[in-house]
């Protein structure tokens, strides 16, 4: 695909955002491009993990490439093909290096882990030409960090360290740049000792526990989620039990 680049490591896929010279900013093209690479990912079984990242040191994505004429007509999974991908069960982490801002910054927002380095940048400055951040940035970010410190970050458009990401809680670790894809390949070799079927149960427990009215709802009703029940129901869940009583190492079917 032009301007995105994706490769396999085993069962993770990479993603890239490749306009370096741009700081990966998003064309109409890249978010269809990058729609089909997220409909490939979620249909491909022996794909478990997405990493999603920018080419280059200086940008992760620095939102929408205001030069190409975006006509707003975003495919089936929104904004860089993911934002509104409300159904997808296998975790997606971003890569963060360098600038994350507006579109970038809500790309990020929309993965289930933000690993960081320690030169990145977030921040939400489309008030500053006159636009308002449609990503779902104005409703992630209160939801992930609470809305005060939501309401600064977005009222303000200033531009927030990994650190300040850390602390805020929206970013989940920072790292020198040089141990970035070593410290991401750690979460995903983390995430793959898990089963996947169990994996993407708690996932989409968590997301979907979060829209209910209340905690007892969301206890009430998990055992009706569409993961939950594939989970309950698979082989993986048998042999989670069998290889703990049998002292050895699950092979995980993802059935």
């Amino acid at each position: 695909m032009q301007n995105v680049n994706i490769s396999h490591d085993g069962p993770v896929t990479f993603i890239k955002l490749n306009r370096p010279e741009a700081m990966n900013s998003i064309t109409d093209e890249m978010h269809h491009n990058l729609n089909a690479a997220f409909d490939d990912f979620s249909s491909n079984k022996n794909q478990l993990v997405a990493v999603i990242s920018g080419e280059g040191d200086k940008a992760f994505c620095a939102g929408s490439d205001l030069n190409d004429g975006i006509d707003g007509e975003y495919p089936r999974g929104g904004y860089a093909g993911l934002i509104n991908r409300f159904d997808l069960a296998k975790p997606v982490i971003a890569a963060v290096d360098g600038y994350a801002l507006g579109g970038g910054f809500e790309l990020a927002l929309a993965c289930d882990l933000i690993v960081a380095s320690k030169r990145s940048t977030f921040g939400l400055p489309e008030p500053l030409v006159g636009a308002v951040a449609l990503g779902g940035g104005l409703h992630r970010l209160p939801r992930q960090i609470g809305l005060k410190n939501a309401m600064a970050m977005i009222l303000t458009s200033r531009k927030y360290s990994a650190e300040e990401g850390l602390r805020m809680g929206f970013v989940n670790e920072v790292v020198p740049h040089d141990e970035l894809s070593g410290v991401v390949k750690k979460y995903c070799y983390d995430i793959l000792k898990g089963a996947p079927m169990a994996i993407q149960a708690s996932k989409m427990t968590v997301s979907n526990g979060l829209s209910e009215e209340s905690l007892e709802n969301a206890i009430a009703k998990q055992e009706s989620y569409h993961e939950f029940i594939n989970w309950r129901n698979s082989n993986d869940a048998i042999e989670g039990i069998k290889a703990f009583s049998e002292k050895r190492k699950p092979n995980w079917t993802g059935s």
